[in-house]
């Protein structure tokens, strides 16, 4: 999912330094709604491991 974050943050610098300001914009807002949703879920994955706990394999 990080990916996916680094690829709209390469399109929008590469759109912002062609001038193309709205396309940069909205490159921007995407790649910030991604990473925050990346965050969430990681918080999520890591509450869930630690109340499940670890069994001894």
């Amino acid at each position: 999912m990080l990916s996916w974050v680094v690829t709209f943050l390469v399109i929008a610098l590469i759109a912002g330094v062609l001038g193309f300001g709205g396309i940069a914009g909205a490159s921007v807002e995407i790649a910030k709604a991604i990473f925050f949703i990346a965050i969430i879920l990681f918080l999520i994955s890591a509450v869930v491991g630690v109340v499940r706990g670890r069994s001894n394999v």
